[in-house]
């Protein structure tokens, strides 16, 4: 049905038309709820009597709500309206990659970005087991900033896949197959959507198999993807005819021209990719496009900006320039390599430095990286281009990496049989703080065994049969081994347990605060004892191949540590470079990485959020009510006594630096900031002045307070985390002036640095539960009530101004989407999504500060792009 400008359909308000097609029409609408403009697509009511019709609406609305990536349409409701189906996305302003391809081929340069984030999204539909088999330049939108959206997924499959990515139904089960009939498409209009039980792809972009009625997978996505690649380069259709026979004959039987006879320069490692996604036989075309996107992103680090192979650097023969999205990673292992390569070895000043290889060549982020039992193979997690964290094998002698097939799992050790010790679903909770699914799995394949829930951490004991664990249990992790033997148990946290060799001590990081990353290194024997070893933790141990030392990366150093806590320096370098294993031999395994945190904020009447970060670890842990000023801390500066503490105005002014601490909030009169300051051993609260004024501390109790909290509205008192000696984590108040602590929850909760908001009227407070969930607690009374409609893992970021709606996201995933919740009936509407930019390296959005009128935010992330590799000769 058309519909004209100001009609509603449900809660969207129809603007303009954008275009009409075979499958129904499209319009701009706008959606007053959240303030932002929709693209409405509505079929036709006479359609939706056709089953066949709403079966591939309906399917397309659950192919694509199903996926959640930067560079696949995002779909944000579906509804009904006067019989009328109708589908509600993202509003993309742009071109089709058709309508792009109008005034000729791209540059090789363009063509590549282009067709890496195309990869990336196929990616994730395949990881989802979504085949699109409809992929062409009219199903590709590219946005003014130059990204990269897949688009219709009506005529996608979803079905289970087996390991190489076919479908594990078979061809007869398709209902065109049943017909006899072969999936074919004429050419049409670029507008125009394919017909219902005739079309199962678009002439001149189907792979063989899909030509022959045969089911598509995958591969058949690969396939159409290099025909839209060989496009872009040339200019021309891989496989064009005079009549439909013509196209189907060309696609079976012949090969696209050269891509050299455009008279392009075009790199040979590229023609060489395109020729390998259009093999006939799909067994020998790529089988992912995950090694596609891989193949595309080592190639653009291979040409320059014209498009052209790189040449020789004057006076560097053999040099290859590299591009400016790799030029800051490039110059940070650069001054790493320099510094380590020129390491001072205290124990043998004349000995040779060490030699370093790297294994990794993808852009992401390696969570755990261990030696397999030969001493060469190595087995590492990563999470590349923004995917979920993936299990794969490389080695020195042949760095390609092959992923295990295991699914989204990361490697926490190795046996000397070969057993991996993995975490299914490994994700980050707190800070760096991280929890899975504890499973085994044999390196030569198979499928995980589950042994236990809600580890961080495990390491196999040197009889390859036992396993040390880090295991959270009631809010608080335990060291156990074996597995139900508690050695040692915190309310704060603990990372990377490792065995020694003899089997005897088990050495980890004993980090005091939760989701911190600021800790000891500890040893514990057998009998429960624990010694401190080194005050400053690292970021990275291993016990050294004799087993009387423990090698950990602290600062710019590489250090060797006795249980005495005698040390010495194996290698100065100039950034983290944490080390993640040894072999008996003393090879050490390490990760580099650019790690940065973020914050980006919109302010008052602006309407585009900026970048409020100031150095390199920026976090956020109050904004005004008014949103015109931030209170944030720089998490990688500071001592024993907190964190650097800084107030910036988000109009973007300089930052303001007010001392150190670990911040709990700003006051609503923008005068203050409380925090938790002093020495380490004596922490305590404190308030320092965002003006004019003198720093001061409140009376000290025996209350351990921990950095999370919330001022009451009143400015004078604020609810604050803290553990008293015999329980756990509870909620506090204190006032400003003085007196005494008082209680708020009296059963203890959980942990979060959001999870704590008080509302407009100061009478309530959201606070985390132990079981993941979130409680409205009185403040009078301390009674507490479930918040209603919170799905998991999602937390209160705060409250709405009249009280009725606690604001709530879940740190994982982009865009970070943040729902309204109404309080008392627990219905749930989507108010914002948020994702920075760029998204490369980054997992999620957290945490997430806003003002009770919703019009001023920030939000912070994590971006992390790490690389893996070998280091030879820090044993001698």
């Amino acid at each position: 049905m058309a519909l004209s400008a100001g009609t509603r359909l449900g809660p969207y308000e129809i603007l303009a038309p954008l275009g009409a097609g075979g499958m129904g029409e499209v319009y701009r609408a706008r959606d007053e709820r959240l303030k932002r403009d929709v693209a409405v697509k509505v079929l036709p009511a006479s359609f939706a009597s056709d089953p066949e019709r709403m079966r591939r609406f309906e399917q397309e609305a659950q192919a694509a709500g199903a996926l959640n990536h930067p560079n696949i349409l995002a779909i944000h409701d579906v509804g009904t309206v006067e019989g009328s189906p109708y589908l509600v996305s993202e509003l993309l302003e742009g071109e089709t990659l058709r309508e792009r391809l109008v005034a000729g081929p791209l540059p090789a340069r363009k063509a590549i970005d282009f067709a890496a984030q195309i990869a990336r999204g196929l990616a994730a539909a395949h990881e989802k087991g979504i085949v699109h088999r409809d992929l062409k330049p009219e199903n590709l939108f590219v946005t003014r900033d130059g990204r990269v959206k897949i688009l219709d997924f009506g005529l996608a499959s979803k079905r289970p896949l087996d390991a190489a990515g076919r479908e594990q139904a078979a061809a007869s089960d398709d209902p065109m197959a049943r017909h006899g009939q072969t999936a074919i498409a004429t050419e049409i209009a670029p507008a125009k959507l394919t017909e219902p039980g005739v079309v199962l792809g678009t002439m001149g972009y189907m792979s063989p198999e899909q030509v022959r009625g045969r089911a598509a997978d995958v591969r058949s996505d690969i396939f159409a993807f290099g025909a839209i690649l060989y496009e872009m380069l040339s200019g021309k259709r891989a496989f064009h005819g005079d009549s439909a026979a013509d196209t189907m004959s060309a696609i079976l039987s012949k090969d696209p021209p050269e891509l050299s006879e455009t008279n392009r320069n075009i790199p040979p490692g590229l023609e060489r990719i395109v020729r390998h996604c259009l093999e006939k036989n799909p067994e020998e075309r790529f089988h992912s496009a995950h090694d596609l996107a891989f193949d595309l992103q080592a190639l653009s680090s291979e040409t320059s900006a014209s498009g052209r192979p790189a040449v020789a650097a004057a006076g560097s023969p053999g040099r290859r320039k590299v591009p400016l999205l790799w030029a800051g990673a490039a110059l940070a292992i650069g001054l790493v390599l320099g510094g380590l390569a020129a390491a001072v070895f205290l124990r043998k000043p004349a000995s040779e430095p060490p030699t370093f290889q790297r294994l990794s060549f993808r852009r992401g982020y390696v969570w755990t990286a261990r030696f397999a039992p030969d001493g060469k193979t190595v087995v590492y997690g990563a999470a590349w281009e923004g995917q979920p964290v993936e299990i794969f094998t490389t080695s020195p002698q042949s760095p390609e990496s092959r992923p295990l097939g295991i699914g989204s799992a990361d490697v926490l050790s190795v046996s000397k049989t070969g057993e991996l010790a993995v975490s299914l679903n490994r994700r980050f909770t707190t800070g760096w703080e991280n929890t899975g699914t504890l499973a085994s799995v044999p390196l030569s394949g198979g499928a995980p065994r589950e042994i236990l829930e809600n580890v961080s951490e495990a390491d196999w004991a040197p009889d390859g049969k036992t396993l040390a664990v880090v295991h959270e249990v009631g809010g608080k992790h335990r060291l156990e081994f074996p597995i139900g033997k508690v050695l040692y148990e915190t309310p704060g946290w603990i990372r990377m347990a490792r065995v020694s060799p003899k089997g005897d001590r088990i050495a980890f990081i004993d980090l005091p605060t939760r989701g911190d990353n600021t800790g000891s290194l500890a040893v514990v024997d057998l009998s429960g004892r624990k010694t401190s070893v080194f005050e400053r933790g690292g970021t990275g141990i291993a016990w050294s191949p004799s087993g009387d030392e423990i090698w950990m990366n602290t600062g710019n150093a590489v250090r060797a540590i006795k249980l005495s806590g005698e040390h010495r320096v194996l290698a100065r370098v100039p950034g983290g470079f944490p080390i993640q294993d040894v072999t008996p031999d003393g090879k050490v395994l390490a990760t580099l990485s650019s790690i940065r945190r973020e914050i980006e904020g919109l302010g008052p009447g602006e309407t585009k959020p900026r970048s409020l970060s100031w150095l390199d670890w920026s976090f956020p842990t109050g904004l005004s009510p008014d949103g015109q000023l931030l209170l944030f801390e720089e998490q990688n500066r500071g001592d024993d006594s907190g964190y650097w503490v800084y107030s910036r105005k988000t109009d973007g002014s300089p930052a303001v630096r007010l001392g150190e601490g670990n911040t709990i909030g700003l006051s609503p009169d923008k005068r203050w900031a409380v925090a938790v300051v002093g020495p380490r051993s004596s922490r305590q609260l404190g308030l320092l002045p965002v003006g004019a004024g003198q720093s001061r501390q409140l009376p000290k109790d025996a209350i351990q307070y921990a950095p999370w909290g919330a001022w009451l509205p009143d400015g004078k008192r604020f609810v604050v985390a803290g553990v008293e000696p015999g329980h756990g984590v509870r909620l506090y108040i204190r006032d400003i002036e003085g007196g005494a602590a008082r209680l708020v929850t009296p059963t203890e909760i959980g942990v979060s640095f959001t999870g704590i908001s008080v509302s407009p009227d100061g009478s309530s407070v959201t606070t985390p539960m132990q079981d993941g969930t979130a409680s409205i607690v009185s403040i009078a009374d301390g009674k507490a009530r479930p918040l209603p409609g919170l799905a998991p893992g999602e937390s209160p970021i705060g409250w709405s101004e009249d009280g009725r709606f606690v604001f709530v996201s879940q740190p994982q995933g982009l865009p970070a989407k943040v729902f309204r919740l109404d309080i008392a009936t627990g219905q749930r509407s989507l108010w914002k999504e948020l994702s920075p930019s760029d998204p490369s390296g980054v997992f999620g959005v957290d945490p997430i500060r806003m003002t009770p009128d919703g019009k001023s935010f920030v939000y912070s992330y994590r971006r992390v792009i790490t690389d893996l590799f070998v280091m030879d000769g820090a044993a001698r």
